[in-house]
């Protein structure tokens, strides 16, 4: 039993964390503000506080909690608003590492887990792509975690236990339909569901790696109760790649909807195609991701058409 800090865990990815954590008879507070997340989707059990990580006020409240690790999921989390609100952006996803960090330190506590983002890498040159590849970031989402890994790194040289995952387009149940700026898988199926027709912004041939949620889950998991992933970057990913004509006639096929889709312009930072070697959190941590794309897009698509009815 322990005690968990998970930053975000009304969100889609936080609140399947915290879920997990509890179940293994973990004590978990949550702090989010529910831009993107809901508060029914923070577990009961878990202690939840409505702010802003990168609030001082908030952390001063929690200073006499002694956690055994903080879990840092909360973000402003799409390349596409980074653009509309970039000043946001780096206080959602920059300030709020900085002031945890300190927390982390102040209070005792070594063990602090981040969710980065594959978009730290932008045109990639090799694929799949390692984690030792050249980082040139095309979005100011993509540039504010990548600040946050190399501030995590100096961090380390003061105390910090850090692991930094570098999350690969993250699907399944409970993610966010109604906003329409985040989630490849999300975005196409609530347009699938509730629109005459699909836009797609971008080529249809643009590529990535789709990763079920519950096999995020297992990565977090690992890399929390493993001492070799400490002070280390693991790519979370399948290593498989999907093309968005791919993904939207998968959709269609499992859904049984058949929708016209229209191509129209590319947002600004879009990265063509990406998607990871895991050979490294394959090697290093045991890590494998359990479910196919099949299996998870048809639970996907099974509870979305449920939470309609």
């Amino acid at each position: 039993m322990g005690n968990f800090l998970v930053t975000g865990g009304a969100g889609f990815i936080g609140s399947y964390l915290s879920k997990r954590l509890i179940n293994e008879n973990n004590s978990v507070w949550i702090i989010d503000n529910l831009s993107t997340g809901f508060k029914e989707n923070a577990p009961a059990e878990a202690t939840f506080v409505y702010g802003n990580c990168q609030d001082p006020m908030i952390l001063t409240g929690l200073a006499k909690i002694k956690f055994d690790a903080i879990i840092h999921m909360a973000a402003q989390s799409s390349g596409e608003i980074s653009f509309e609100d970039p000043i946001y952006d780096l206080q959602a996803n920059v300030e709020s590492t900085l002031r945890l960090c300190d927390f982390a330190l102040k209070n005792g506590c070594q063990r602090f887990i981040y969710a980065s983002s594959m978009s730290i890498y932008g045109i990639v040159t090799e694929l799949p792509v390692k984690e030792d590849h050249r980082c040139e970031p095309l979005s100011f989402y993509g540039v504010g975690k990548l600040a946050s890994e190399k501030y995590l790194k100096i961090y380390e040289t003061r105390g910090l236990e850090p692991t930094i995952l570098r999350f690969f387009n993250v699907y399944g149940p409970g993610q966010n339909m109604g906003n329409l700026k985040q989630g490849m898988v999300s975005i196409y199926l609530a347009q699938l569901l509730n629109n005459d027709k699909i836009l797609v912004k971008g080529s249809l041939d643009r590529f990535r790696d789709l990763i079920y949620i519950e096999d995020v889950v297992d990565a977090v998991m690992l890399s929390l109760k493993s001492a070799k992933a400490v002070g280390k970057i693991f790519n979370v990913g399948t290593g498989k790649r999907t093309t968005v004509k791919e993904l939207l006639k998968k959709l269609m096929d499992l859904s049984g909807i058949h929708k016209p889709v229209i191509e129209v312009g590319p947002t600004p930072g879009d990265q063509f195609g990406i998607y990871a070697d895991v050979s490294k959190i394959r090697n290093e941590l045991g890590f494998s991701p359990k479910y196919t794309l099949d299996e998870g897009l048809r639970l996907m698509i099974d509870w979305a058409k449920m939470s309609k009815k």
